[in-house]
């Protein structure tokens, strides 16, 4: 941590920005902190399944359509009642005077009214040509002489029944409820009915045509019809017929039939849709909550697992997974914990760097010092000159372990960063071999390129980062070769995996080192090599890049049939493009 401090400015883990300054640490968000009843998501979730049943409670308050078609149905049926009372009517109750005018007798259109009547029961009145009321079905022989006539529901009806088996606070309750949606249903007709402007309808004691615009246009020859509310806000349906006698309007007869069946019928309609809006209210309430459930709690527990990740990433090593749900938030809790635990990885490694860098750089800092300490203390010239040189080579050794260092915190970066292309393996090892064959520089030491296949061998990757796998290790094969020795550098094909092989002739590696030479800062180098001049990291890199490709890179020993070490070989594997 101290080493990080140092090097980030005493920033710790936060990272800079291009300019410099430290990046604010992102604060957990607000809508995590305040969670009420009902999540955002839940909420978005219920308001948008809510729309198709407003829809549908739409439908409750316009029934208009409905009603005006059920009455348009009535008046007609009312028309052709009215037709026939008029044709029976014109043909028995008439009467024609010694002036030869045809007049309607009220004795008998009164008694053939009545008869006519009984099997509909509607109010039905008849007019002489002159306005007059002849006849009414609500008298009962003279004039004035009304009938009231109302239904009353048997003692034993299923209704009085199913009310006296529900329990008195039931039954409170459900009457309540009834009570109060006729109230309502009679609004919303009520409010309907308003845009029509209705008239009420007023009966004076002596009734004439001139009472009823109806009746008033049916003693011209024309039927019509008129639509009232009484009292109470019921709907009664008018309808006046002429009553012709060769063609000459005699009078007229004026039907009148409540509403209530249409009511009904718009009520039954009401409930109906209500009845449908409420279960599909319920539904769909019920399906968005336990959409949200299924949606909004693993997103919950996925998000505070990745807050606990961001506030102490070194105790959370994983995050819930959901190993029944296979939809995308099943990939994404999998996703997020391979991500997390490629973080843990990630951070564990960047401990163990900083662990590393610091023991590794205390060796030449730890030697620095006590030249330095002794060449202050050192008289003599050659002892000076000997420890000057000591201390040119602790500050090259660091020199070259920073530069390595830098390096290799900065691969991940910029392998991430930069886009992997084609890449003709065969043809670029070739021409690292021919320029290391034109160099010259490694003595009487040889190195020979073999391909075993005529076809060129492509892969996806970074040219240059490759390049510096297979340069570190035809050095390496040099440093361990002796004089007169071969580097042979041979590549081919196995299925879909390109194998790269660096061989050498030299004294083979240690078995218990074959593993071990890729860690950081581990040096195996030769005898006559002077100490310090590598870091260690030259393998470790390698390996950090063919990972990064998605490749393997191992070391092993050439051995004879009698077992004797012949050489040291690596072998680079890489996926065919």
């Amino acid at each position: 941590m101290a080493l990080r401090e140092r090097l980030n400015g005493d920033n710790g883990d936060r990272p800079l920005t291009e300019s410099g300054k430290v990046k604010p640490v992102p604060s957990t968000p607000k809508w995590r902190v305040r969670r009420g009843f009902l999540s955002p998501l839940t909420r978005r979730i219920l308001i948008v399944n809510l729309l198709a049943p407003a829809v549908l409670l739409a439908g409750f308050f316009l029934q208009d359509h409905y009603e005006e078609d059920l009455i348009n149905s009535e008046v007609q049926a009312l028309k052709t009642q009215g037709e026939i009372f008029a044709g029976a009517l014109a043909e028995g109750a008439y009467l024609n005077r010694a002036n030869g005018n045809t007049e309607l007798q009220s004795a008998i259109a009164s008694t053939m009214l009545r008869r006519l009547v009984m099997p509909t029961k509607d109010r039905t009145r008849l007019f002489d040509h002159k306005g007059n009321l002849v006849a009414d079905s609500r008298t009962l022989g003279r004039q004035g002489a009304s009938v009231t006539v109302s239904q009353i529901p048997p003692p034993n009806s299923a209704d009085l029944l199913f009310w006296s088996n529900i329990p008195k606070d039931w039954a409170e309750i459900m009457s309540f409820i009834s009570s109060t949606f006729k109230r309502a249903n009679q609004k919303i007709s009520d409010w309907q009915r308003g845009f029509q402007s209705l008239q009420f309808y007023n009966e004076q004691a002596n009734q004439t045509a001139a009472d009823y615009g109806e009746v008033a246009l049916a003693l011209k020859g024309e039927s019509a019809s008129e639509l009232r509310v009484d009292d109470f806000g019921n709907l009664l349906i008018g309808v006046a017929v002429p009553v012709k006698r060769f063609k000459k309007v005699i009078g007229s007869v004026f039907i009148v039939r409540s509403g209530k069946k249409i009511e009904e019928a718009v009520q039954g309609v009401r409930v109906d849709i209500l009845t449908i809006f409420a279960a599909a209210l319920c539904v769909t309430v019920l399906l968005s909550f336990y959409l949200g459930s299924t949606i909004v709690r693993p997103l919950r527990r996925l998000a505070t697992a990745a807050d606990k990740v961001r506030i102490a990433p070194d105790q959370v090593r994983s995050i819930p997974e959901f190993h029944g749900r296979n939809d995308e938030i099943g990939d994404l809790a999998a996703d997020l914990n391979a991500m997390t635990y490629a973080l843990s990885q990630r951070l564990d490694a960047i401990e163990s760097f900083a662990a590393d860098v610091a023991h590794e750089l205390k060796n030449p800092l730890t030697s620095l010092r006590s030249a330095v300490e002794t060449a202050g203390r050192v008289d003599d010239q050659n002892q000076q000159q000997l420890l000057m040189g000591i201390i040119q080579e602790d500050v090259q050794r660091l020199d070259r372990l920073i530069s390595d260092i830098s390096d290799a915190s900065r691969l991940d970066a910029e392998l991430s960063r930069e886009e992997n292309k084609s890449i003709d393996l065969s043809q670029l090892l070739g021409a690292l071999v021919d320029a290391h064959q034109r160099s010259g520089g490694h003595g009487k030491t040889r190195i020979t390129f073999d391909q075993t296949t005529e076809n060129p061998i492509i892969v996806m990757g970074n040219e240059g980062r490759i390049i510096q796998v297979f340069q570190n290790l035809i050095t390496n094969s040099f440093s361990f070769s002796p004089q007169g020795g071969k580097v042979v550098v041979q590549i081919g094909l196995d299925g879909d995996w390109v194998i790269a092989r660096v061989e050498d002739e030299g004294p083979g590696i240690p078995p218990a080192s074959l593993e071990k030479i890729f860690e950081r800062f581990y040096s195996e180098r030769p005898e006559t090599e002077q100490f310090g001049i590598h870091s260690g990291l030259g393998l470790s890199i390698s390996r950090q890049i063919v990972t990064a490709h998605q490749g393997t890179i191992e070391a092993e020993n050439l051995s004879s049939t009698d077992g004797k070490v012949l050489g040291a070989r690596f072998i680079v594997r890489l996926p065919v493009a």
